[in-house]
């Protein structure tokens, strides 16, 4: 038997003097000084040092003798109080000490392939290949306590405003909702297949036909896509359905949540109402839906300027229907960009959408203003314009300016967007401290697929139009704004939602409208259209995603430092090298013949 904790390595204090307990945990650090040794014993609850002096028995030195860092060991001792000069007002245990009696080795350790720490610099790869050492650190601790906090903290926000917390399948039919779907052989019925969700989408709103008003569940969603820093395989989201309400009671529930979360877990008091911004002002002003609101450096527009100008090629990329947009740099942080630097942001700018060089559609161009007059780059085209272009953009001496054009408007102001972002993580515009929250809204419903060749969802098809647009959806889907929405925190959609489309007629129109038609509509949501039938309400929500949340609020830029076990950019787990082959037996039962040409390569 071993000697089971009485405490944990993070609660004793001064008032525990004096007290008989024992400790479980790893050793930290151990140091020798001769006839004493010092450990740090930790645990997920913090660090007590435990002293095993000279008068300590000849078995328990024995035991400190052989012990290494990470080591499992169980402490008797008694706690007694540092002298003052000696108290180490770093951790909350160090008031005091534990001076042990007797010591027991539960668990041995190997040598360590890195040291357990705050955080390691260990590779990513290695990290996640050891991911249960990876795990001990106080980091990743205190990412995984916060992420527990903040879901506990969703459900008890709204299981006191009535939700039901219910859970959804996660074998379910295949539907084309945009990216792919993880498939699942049937061993039962051999050739059919089930999907796992990419979101409980269809599920929720049958659960609203259903009369389940208010629904929620934390729930786990998988996508076949590349993985990236924000997203993963598979990850979790607060999933989120209300009946018999509108977008601005959806945006007044998610924002007194996010106040409770963030007030609960950080102790950080949000505005009661976010900021709203509708798309088309978002991507003009800082050239993205997902805008970072944490330093102020908007996209201007500059076609005109370019139009009357003598810059020929500029022009000549502009067309017909194409813009520019341009970037002030104030001068405190212009006069340290070189050239070779400003033109950096310019490589960025040309390869936003480009899969190679010769796609680049996009043109760079920047001038300084000097001594009332512009400078270098491509300041000669404009001279002519000095005086117009200094009052419109409210130039100081000294400041740059960037210019975007593209050959469309949406191209003009991504190009912008990633010049806008590039600058604002250089320069250090943004404060790490701040949790900037914004509603983007009135989104265009549909976009055009110029490879396929037929109008898509901007979303999916199960969003409402705004109402104004109902009437003559088909006669110009560009124009369609949806009843959309999604929340933006410090340059990250952290939810998406919408309205719901709930008569299913007008599903059917959307349907139509992105190139299913009614039979092969049918055949792939036919369950949804018939439940519509049966008296649907009307109703719609929203999905905060769980994993780029707490990494936003943890200060991290990626979601593998807030999921205890996550794949690796390649969508590989170095831990367990999942995924693997089956073997012949398991491929027989599945009705399964794998190419071996596909398995060499």
């Amino acid at each position: 038997m071993f000697f089971k904790r009485t405490v944990t390595c993070g609660e004793l204090r001064a008032s525990d003097d004096k007290k008989k307990v024992v400790l479980n945990g790893w050793v930290h650090r151990i140091r020798n000084h001769g006839s004493i040794y010092f450990i740090n014993l930790r645990d997920r609850y913090g660090i007590t040092q435990v002293v095993v002096e000279d008068d300590a028995s000849a078995k328990v030195r024995a035991v400190c003798s052989s012990l290494r860092n990470e080591f499992t060991i169980a402490v008797k001792g008694t706690v007694r109080k540092r002298p003052k000069t000696m108290i180490n007002k770093d951790m909350p245990t160090g008031a005091i000490e534990v001076k042990a009696r007797d010591i027991q080795i539960l668990g041995k350790c190997n040598v360590l392939p890195f040291q357990i720490d705050e955080e390691t610099s260990a590779s990513e790869n290695l990290r996640l290949q050891y991911r249960y050492l990876d795990l001990r650190s106080f980091g990743m601790q205190k990412r995984i306590a916060l992420r527990h906090e903040v879901v506990k903290a969703m459900r008890e926000y709204l299981s006191a405003r009535d939700f039901f917390e219910i859970e959804t399948p996660t074998l379910i039919r295949s539907t084309p909702e945009g990216a792919r779907d993880f498939v699942v052989p049937s061993r039962l019925y051999p050739g059919k297949f089930y999907a796992l969700p990419q979101s409980p989408q269809l599920m929720k709103q049958l659960l609203m036909v259903s009369g389940y008003d208010k629904y929620f569940q934390i729930a786990r969603c998988y996508r076949d896509e590349d993985a990236r820093g924000d997203r993963q395989l598979e990850f979790t989201q607060l999933d989120l359905e209300m009946s018999f309400v509108q977008r601005d009671d959806v945006l007044t529930l998610m924002e007194g949540l996010f106040n409770y979360v963030f007030k609960k877990t950080m102790n950080v008091k949000l505005p009661k109402k976010f900021r709203r911004i509708a798309y088309k002002d978002a991507m003009n002003l800082y050239g993205t839906d997902k805008p970072d609101l944490r330093f102020d450096l908007p996209l201007c527009e500059f076609k005109e300027a370019v139009m009357e100008s003598s810059f020929d090629a500029m022009k000549n990329v502009i067309g017909d229907k194409g813009d520019a947009k341009a970037i002030v740099v104030k001068s405190r942080y212009a006069e340290n960009m070189s050239r070779k630097v400003i033109e950096s942001y310019g490589e960025i700018a040309t390869s936003v959408g480009a899969k190679n060089v010769s796609e680049r559609g996009k043109m760079f161009a920047y001038f300084k203003y000097s001594d009332g007059a512009l400078q270098a780059g491509c300041a000669k085209y404009f001279t002519s314009l000095t005086d117009k272009i200094v009052s419109s953009l409210n130039l100081e001496n000294g400041d740059l300016v960037m210019i975007v054009a593209d050959k469309t408007w949406k191209g003009a102001c991504s190009g912008g967007g990633v010049v806008r972002s590039e600058l604002g993580k250089n320069l250090s515009l943004a404060d790490p401290n701040k949790f900037e929250f914004c509603w983007i809204v009135d989104f265009p419903l549909f976009s055009y697929n110029e490879e396929l060749g037929h109008w898509e969802a901007e979303h999916h098809m199960f969003s409402m139009p705004q109402d104004r647009f109902i009437d003559t959806l088909e006669s110009n889907p560009g124009e369609v704004l949806g009843d959309l929405y999604d929340l933006v925190l410090n340059g990250y959609e952290v939810a998406s939602g919408s309205i719901r489309i709930h008569d299913p007629e007008l599903q059917k129109r959307i349907f139509r409208i992105c190139a299913y038609s009614d039979e092969s509509a049918k055949q792939a949501f036919g369950f949804l259209l018939k439940a519509f039938e049966y008296g649907a309400p009307p109703h719609g929500g929203i999905a905060p995603g769980v994993d780029r949340l707490v990494m936003i609020m943890s200060g991290q830029t990626s979601i593998k430092e807030v999921i205890a076990f996550p794949k690796n950019t390649f969508a590989v787990s170095p831990m367990d090298e999942a995924p693997t082959y089956l073997d012949e037996k398991q491929l027989k039962e599945l009705s399964l013949i794998i190419d071996k040409k596909d398995q060499d390569k």
